[in-house]
């Protein structure tokens, strides 16, 4: 960029705008029309910065220049996936239609998802403004909608461009476009062109068919034989560093599991017992890119956890072996240095071999959250908060809705924790599953978030629900305007209340519970849904559409006399409390709908 940036027009040419414009932006990653052109890089920087991304780092906008050189000299560069040019297809489609619109790119962790997205942005610099959101901080969203208005009418008018924006987190989508047309509206901006087009770029474990485009782990013919092509190129040029690029080769090879335990063999030395903190943290690498792909550690932070370590000297790919090779380290204008494990499929092998050791999650887990601080930059508590809270779709399941106010999934379809939580569940019991989220929920004490798993898991799992109560209570506190984490202080005492049903199981002592507490119980939950109600109305209103996912469904709970009742619910759904002929306490309720937090308001 000899003459400094430059950006393209919707008329096909370019404008060239002036360094300060360039720094004026702090939340958009701006691809500019001209990137790279004119300037020159040592060898060796270009060569390091190529073997980082075959290695497995995530790529950045010099990658596709030097692919692209490498194009014009006749060599392959970065490989299109077969989804490319259908991307392409539907952004020019969307271009057509004024206003803001929307392509989605779903994709399996560690198949190139974030590659394509970024090398359809660089194909596309010269046609629209193109520039990739930096951040998922809900705060900073207005003025993510401030610089991407800005970057769209750079120019006099009629050098005004569309904006192709990448968004790597869903969980802002909805948000940031609600943003953006209030700003188009206060700006009075009246065009018959888009103002933006986003490319959501959606990680996903599992992949529920749809109409978008879909990147999984599997290869096609034609791409088996250009990665055969590539492996070959690649050879020639860094011989036997290429044992080392287990990013591409993880591809190459089709996703081969075999492949992955070769390479993470020296994993089979590790014991539970003297283990050096270098092991230590390797590990919690591979438990936080394994469940969390696209996360990362920063030096600092993996620096300050080996500073009491005995090899206290060297950098840190040094101090990390033999482990250096199964991680990669790349800048980032935001955090400095990212540490992160070569490949999802490496880290969740790791993991396994780890526990194989004794080494298990929930250990793993504990000490990884000793790596943070409330003081971390909200990006990096992410991580945690997903690992710990974000619940994937399960197998066969429709695509789960959000909830707008915390970018939550809230649908039925949902499983009922995290994986981890789910796994250290399976393999480790209830009382570990537990013990992690209690100590993440102290340790975040700011965040409602971890709490509000904690009771779920209490209520649903352990059926302890005085615990539950405590800490539905405490997520309330710490986010009093939230009506999805006001929504589980009622699911609490509706599933209390349900558990005090009459007619015990065969074998069970339970005593028939007093009348007194049903009513109380009933009470309780009647102005914990009515609180969700009124909040959810606060925020959004009550002209909800019908498809909104912030639409709120509460349970009709209610109290009747207490005297003898039949069994079975009253005709207009409601909870009826009382007496049966035997004795016995008799609660009755029937179904009305999902929740919010992924439980199903019924009987």
């Amino acid at each position: 960029m000899a003459n400094g940036p430059a950006l393209s027009t919707a008329r096909g040419g370019e404008i060239y705008v002036g360094n300060e414009f360039r720094d004026f932006f702090h939340l958009l990653d701006v691809l500019y029309a001209n990137q790279f052109e004119g300037e020159s890089f040592e060898p060796k920087l270009l060569e390091q910065i190529e073997e980082n991304f075959y290695r497995g780092a995530p790529p950045n906008w010099l990658n596709f220049y030097i692919s692209e050189q490498e194009q014009a000299n006749e060599s392959g560069g970065i490989i299109k996936r077969d989804g490319y040019d259908r991307l392409v297809e539907e952004i020019r489609k969307k271009n057509k239609q004024p206003g803001i619109s929307t392509v989605k790119l779903f994709h399996q962790p560690g198949c190139g998802g974030t590659t394509l997205a970024m090398q359809v942005l660089w194909g596309l610099r010269k046609s629209f403004r193109c520039a990739e959101v930096l951040t998922s901080s809900p705060p900073d969203i207005a003025n993510v909608a401030n610089e991407v208005i800005d970057l769209y009418t750079a120019g006099s008018r009629g050098h005004q461009n569309t904006v192709l924006l990448l968004v790597n987190d869903e969980q802002i989508l909805e948000n940031l476009q609600d943003s953006i047309m209030e700003k188009i509206a206060e700006q009075k901006i009246v065009t018959r062109m888009p103002v933006v087009i986003f490319l959501s770029c959606i990680r996903k474990v599992s992949i529920v068919q749809n109409d978008n485009v879909a990147l999984k782990d599997v290869l096609s013919d034609t791409e088996k034989q250009k990665f055969d092509e590539k492996k070959k190129e690649l050879s020639l040029k860094y011989g036997d560093k290429c044992k080392q690029f287990h990013g591409f080769n993880i591809m190459q090879t089709n996703f081969s599991s075999d492949y992955v335990q070769q390479a993470c063999k020296v994993f089979s030395t590790v014991r539970r017992a003297n283990r050096p903190r270098k092991t230590q943290l390797v590990a919690c690498l591979s438990l936080l890119n394994g469940y969390v792909p696209g996360s990362y550690l920063t030096e600092s932070q993996c620096l300050d956890f080996l500073k009491h370590d005995d090899d206290n000297y060297g950098d840190l790919e040094d101090r990390m072996e033999p482990f250096s090779h199964l991680i990669t380290f790349q800048q980032d204008k935001r955090s400095g240095r990212k540490v992160s494990m070569a490949h999802p499929m490496i880290a969740q092998r790791c993991t396994e071999l780890m526990a194989e050791a004794g080494v298990t999650r929930s250990d793993t887990a504990l000490k990884l959250i000793s790596l943070y601080s409330n003081g971390d930059p909200p990006y990096l508590l992410g991580f945690v908060k997903d690992m710990l809270t974000k619940r994937e779709p399960k197998k066969g399941g429709k695509e789960p809705k959000k909830n707008t106010i915390s970018g939550t999934e809230t649908d039925k379809d949902q499983e009922r924790f995290s994986r981890l939580i789910l796994e250290i569940q399976k393999k480790e019991g209830n009382a570990k599953s537990a013990s992690v989220l209690k100590v993440a929920s102290k340790k975040f004490d700011e965040n409602p978030f971890f709490p509000q798993a904690l009771a779920r898991f209490y209520y649903i799992e352990l059926k302890d629900y005085n615990q539950a109560e405590m800490w539905a209570k405490r997520a309330k506190e710490r986010d009093p305007e939230n009506s999805f984490v006001a929504d589980t202080l009622g699911q609490v005492y509706k599933n209390h209340l349900k558990s005090k049903e009459s007619h015990p199981k065969e074998g069970c002592e339970k005593l028939p519970a007093k009348p007194r507490e049903i009513l109380q119980l009933a009470k309780k939950a009647i102005e914990a849904f009515k609180d969700e109600e009124r909040l959810a109305e606060k925020q959004h209103g009550t002209d909800t559409k019908e498809d909104s996912t912030t639409k709120v469904d509460t349970t009709k709970v209610s109290t009747t006399k207490v005297g003898p009742t039949k069994d079975g619910p009253t005709k207009d759904g409601t909870t009826k409390v009382g007496t049966t002929k035997d004795g016995t306490t008799k609660v009755s309720t029937t179904k009305v709908g999902p929740t919010k937090d992924g439980t199903t308001k019924s009987g």
